[in-house]
């Protein structure tokens, strides 16, 4: 798969979030993802352009038919006559997660659908002035290794991602999350995180922002530093690029 233009990085990106690619496809673009902010990016942008859409979408339930043709295809040969196996509980579970997914498909063929609707009618009217968004890529000072991504919308949201496995925060400790703009005095807390979770916060925890603004990550005491400022080593940290 190439992502060497942005517009193929986008379709890319774009394809991945609806889920259309194919296996192999997937598992390049995935591998590619660990280690490129820009693809990343255009993630968290088709994300943010698809997902609400499925709100307009009313749920629908499989009919019985459809749930027998299911049952059928997961049974094994020679089993329709049996009597109901100690499993019959997961099994349930695996036909609701097949369900599951045929409506996922289904919602996001809809979805592929309202976008292009959206699109035409952005052509006829004009496009809406967009919100600045950042993009800041957290290393380690020791080894420049990545371990997490921010993301920002103006206005909106703040998006703190891991993207390799982090190690284990030790007992009584804690992952604080600061940000500095360019010039400004000192820090800001942007409170604790969890450890290889997402982390999402509203844009107006935010003093400022604007490019090369820094973001990072400490390690502290178990309640946060004491005193409004990191205290402990600084773990990950970056600055802001505008997308």
């Amino acid at each position: 798969m190439k992502l060497d233009n942005p517009e193929d990085r986008s379709v890319a990106a774009g394809e991945y979030v609806l889920g259309t690619l194919g296996d192999a496809e997937r598992s390049d673009f995935e591998a590619a993802l660990a280690h490129d902010p820009a693809s990343q990016a255009e993630v968290y942008a088709w994300q943010d352009r698809l997902l609400p859409l499925i709100d307009r979408i009313a749920p629908d339930v499989a009919p019985p038919a459809e749930w027998a043709r299911i049952e059928v295809r997961l049974a094994p040969r020679g089993a329709a006559n049996l009597p109901a196996a100690p499993d019959a509980p997961a099994r349930a579970a695996a036909n609701d997660s097949v369900w599951r997914l045929r409506r996922w498909q289904l919602t996001s063929a809809l979805g592929i659908a309202a976008a292009l609707v959206l699109a035409t009618l952005l052509v006829v009217r004009g496009p809406a002035p967009a919100a600045e968004r950042y993009l800041a890529v957290l290393q380690a000072p020791a080894d420049n290794s990545t371990g997490w991504v921010v993301e920002v919308t103006a206005g909106q949201r703040v998006r703190l991602v891991p993207v390799a496995d982090s190690a284990p925060v030790p007992p009584g400790r804690a992952l604080q999350f600061w940000t500095k703009a360019e010039g400004a005095a000192g820090p800001t807390s942007l409170g604790l995180v969890a450890p290889g979770r997402v982390t999402e916060l509203p844009a107006s925890m935010l003093p400022a922002l604007g490019v090369r603004q820094l973001f990072e990550l400490t390690l502290e005491p178990e309640a946060g530093s004491p005193v409004g400022r990191p205290t402990g080593p600084i773990l990950f940290v970056g600055r802001t690029v505008r997308l």
